[in-house]
């Protein structure tokens, strides 16, 4: 019976994925000269369809590297319409148009045109997604899935190397660019960005510690012994001005309160330590979300294997590529208008590790 039971669900499954996933949202699809974009989908573990969006130069005559994108916490889409004025949709809608190169983006659930709800999906399920198309690489014909080029933004900067499973999946990958990524425990970070914070909506110093006296209560009961936000803020009324949500309890930052306990289970550092390629970490000038260390800590991993990793500070960069002029300015999200030179960043990097050296 169970046999049974399993060989219907693979049927089920198969027969969705072999129909086109419907669009959602009411956007031109993604369009440039000499190039293809491929809109298809792949089925993630827990059976949400998840939006895929591949390019192909047009006049490609061999299998091409490829740039695996593993994207932010939030529940934005990483689909670039020729509209946008997004600062990741700019570099994005660079990197499609490079003629040596496929750009792989996937939409987690419930973002852009993927099934699922996203604010109530944990990190266990999105990182399930992001596997399930690494997977799928191997599908497309122009695509060198042996060449690939992870590029991790913002929380995909911190666990971009947990995508790639098995040993022979991790052989795949030739590189790694982390931007805005992080390096500890999400539990550490949650203590650095609220110290920020603090400082950032004008309380003194003095104020500032005082405040991190109980953040500290707050974030690790939450986040070391596992209790609920709820019941620890009804336990202890004088840390609910601390909650960045207010009266929301379940959530923060638009993602379930289980996304980051999974994220504290994690041990990011022995994932990039276990990286054996060349990895570029990227952190902007103007980034208050993560600590200013960590894109060398993960350089430094990298380097305790071999000499390929280095890190850089992009001057007047925020956290995902956008250009601010003050800390002040990134705080409030009061952007200046888009720099391209970080998608230059990138794409020298690629062009050197994935053309010229390989060349």
């Amino acid at each position: 019976m169970k046999v049974g039971l399993t060989i219907l669900f693979l049927a089920i499954a198969v027969t969705l994925c072999a129909e086109e996933l419907p669009r959602k949202v009411k956007i031109t699809r993604e369009n440039y000269p000499n190039v293809d974009v491929i809109y298809d989908s792949v089925m993630a573990p827990d059976g949400k369809r998840l939006r895929t969006i591949i390019t192909k130069p047009r006049e490609a005559k061999k299998k091409l590297p490829v740039i695996f994108v593993v994207g932010w916490l939030s529940c934005d889409s990483v689909e670039a319409p020729a509209d946008t004025k997004d600062a990741a949709g700019l570099v994005f809608r660079g990197l499609a148009q490079l003629p040596e190169f496929s750009l792989f983006r996937v939409d987690k659930q419930g973002v852009g045109d993927s099934e699922g709800v996203c604010a109530e999906t944990d990190f266990q399920s999105e990182l399930g997604g992001y596997r399930a198309a690494f997977r799928a690489l191997k599908n497309y014909d122009f695509i060198d899935n042996n060449r690939v080029y992870m590029l991790g933004i913002s929380n995909g900067g911190g666990f971009a190397p947990l995508v790639p499973e098995s040993e022979a999946e991790k052989r795949q990958v030739r590189g790694y660019i982390s931007v805005g990524g992080w390096a500890k425990t999400w539990f550490e970070h949650m203590l650095e960005i609220e110290r920020r914070r603090f400082a950032l909506i004008g309380k003194s110093p003095g104020e500032v510690t005082e405040r991190m006296k109980s953040a500290a209560t707050l974030y690790y009961e939450w986040l070391i012994k596992g209790r609920a936000v709820d019941a620890i803020l009804k336990e202890q009324p004088r840390l609910e001005e601390l909650w960045p949500e207010g009266k929301d309890h379940a959530h923060l930052y638009g993602r379930p309160l289980a996304f980051y306990q999974q994220l504290q289970q994690l041990n990011i550092a022995a994932a990039w330590s276990r990286v054996t390629v060349a990895t570029y970490a990227l952190r902007g000038a103007f980034d208050w979300i993560m600590s200013p260390e960590d894109a060398g800590l993960i350089a430094s991993y990298v380097n305790a294997n071999r000499q390929l990793a280095f890190s850089y500070e992009v001057p007047q960069m925020g956290h995902t590529f956008q250009h601010y002029l003050s800390w002040a300015d990134a705080f409030k999200g009061k952007a200046a208008p888009f720099d391209p030179k970080v998608t230059g960043l990138l794409i020298d990097w690629l062009n050197h590790e994935a053309i010229t050296r390989e060349d």
